[in-house]
């Protein structure tokens, strides 16, 4: 097979995308014209998109090429097969992937048998960033964050601390009661009310010690340890979207992760 696309009289998208990217398997390129699509939002979160047959008919590809992109993006949670229905736009709302991005779970039991956490929302404020989340947002030092800093309960134990800052302009708007009010994932409430899909997260975990507030808020008795988790979750190309720092009790619970 080859790996560019059919020349035609008119140029598509799709022979456009092969122009910068003449070396990449076919199915990578109608991966990423299907990416650009769900960034420009013609599919958004939980619709469907079209089936692979009309895809491929739109990128003048076989449908075995397509089905091969949206494995790819299925496999990474960007879309969501649903036999007999086809296939849809990835949604932090689904029950599936609600957890996708929380790793701690109950030694005994799971997320789901432990129940929904109970939510805290301590503040809520705009501020300047400092250099240091000026460069993990890819801002300039001095633009406006938001920070947001709630406690998540399970079992009505404090078991996790966050303090999260957003840029501030693709979330204008969110406040403290809007977050309190909503009650799924705040990652749903990113897609639903502001348009910010979280597609991929990195993270770095370390043990630390908790200075007093913190300790007063996880309710915990001096020289606790805990483990804290630093996530930079970003949409699509790569822009990141959030900065999150969360400490972590693992009295009765652990950090678990699935590595294929």
């Amino acid at each position: 097979m080859n790996t560019t696309l059919p020349p035609t009289d008119a140029p598509s998208a799709a022979e456009s995308l092969a122009a910068t990217a003449a070396f990449s398997p076919l199915y990578q390129q109608i991966k990423g014209l299907i990416l650009q699509s769900l960034q420009a939002g013609e599919w958004k979160p939980g619709e469907s998109i079209p089936s692979e047959m009309e895809l491929a008919v739109r990128y003048r590809v076989s449908q075995g090429t397509v089905r091969k992109a949206i494995d790819e993006l299925a496999s990474g949670h960007l879309l969501s097969r649903k036999q007999g229905k086809g296939t849809f736009v990835a949604t932090h709302a689904e029950h599936q992937v609600q957890y996708r991005f929380l790793k701690l779970v109950p030694d005994q039991g799971d997320l789901n048998t432990e129940g929904p956490a109970q939510r805290e929302i301590v503040d809520c404020k705009r501020l300047r960033a400092s250099a240091e989340i000026a460069r993990a947002l890819a801002l300039r030092s001095g633009d406006t964050v938001l920070q947001v800093r709630r406690v998540l309960s399970f079992a009505n134990v404090p078991t996790i601390l966050e303090d999260l800052w957003l840029p501030a302009a693709p979330f204008k708007g969110l406040t403290a009661e809007r977050l309190a009010d909503y009650h799924g994932p705040m990652y749903a409430l990113f897609e639903t009310e502001f348009g910010v899909r979280m597609v991929r997260a990195k993270e770095k975990i370390r043990a630390v010690l908790p200075d007093k507030a913190q300790r007063e808020l996880l309710q915990l008795p001096p020289s606790t340890p805990l483990l804290s988790v630093e996530r930079i979750a970003y949409t699509y190309k790569d822009t990141p979207m959030e900065l999150r720092r969360g400490l972590y009790r693992t009295d009765k619970h652990h950090y678990h992760n699935d590595l294929n």
